[in-house]
């Protein structure tokens, strides 16, 4: 594990897309239990060097009940994102990830993490390439299917502030959703 985490930490492989340069951001580890898949980076993150060190990440914990350290343990989570390296922004927000990445690094990194028996795939990005046909017509459906999809993975929005109008929208994730995912996250840990 530890010569995979640093061959990924040295990847340059989208070099020339990256406006602001190459830095992987992730954690994992080899006795990891739950691992977090979302989208990339974003600049704050890619400032910090810390996956989920901005907003996104305070409701990210608040949603799965878990404290910083618990989050921060890679021998308990890892952090792994579509794209390792902060896209860029575009018109109406971040830049899609890389779509290098996740082919290239995810399945070395999943095959040396025997013990995950959870993971949550944050955002659209991740739903698609984790569930493929599976997935439902739109996130909300995803979402709003989650049981159908456990005990290997947990479907959920993005955690970002921009969100907030969705969860208004569908008080149902509060209701439903966020008590299941706290129920499990403990159980796991």
């Amino acid at each position: 594990m530890k010569d995979l985490l640093t061959e990924i930490r040295g990847c340059s492989l989208c070099q020339e897309f990256l406006p602001h340069g190459t830095r992987p951001v992730f954690a994992a580890g080899h006795k990891s239990k739950i691992i977090i898949i979302g989208q990339a980076p974003g600049r704050i993150v890619h400032g910090t060097g810390i996956p989920w060190d901005d907003k996104s990440g305070d409701n990210l914990r608040n949603w799965m009940g878990v404290d910083h350290t618990t989050f921060y343990n890679p021998e308990l989570i890892a952090l792994i994102p579509m794209g390792f390296c902060y896209p860029g922004t575009g018109k109406s927000g971040d830049l899609p990830p890389r779509r290098e990445c996740a082919p290239l690094w995810h399945k070395k990194l999943l095959d040396l993490m025997p013990e995950v028996k959870l993971t949550l795939l944050v955002g659209q990005y991740a739903q698609n390439y984790y569930l493929g046909n599976k997935a439902k017509e739109n996130l909300t459906e995803t979402v709003k299917a989650f049981r159908e999809y456990l005990p290997a993975y947990f479907p959920l929005p993005h955690p970002s502030p921009r969100n907030n109008i969705w969860q208004a929208k569908n008080p149902w994730f509060k209701e439903e959703v966020l008590p299941g995912l706290k129920e499990l996250v403990h159980k796991l840990l």
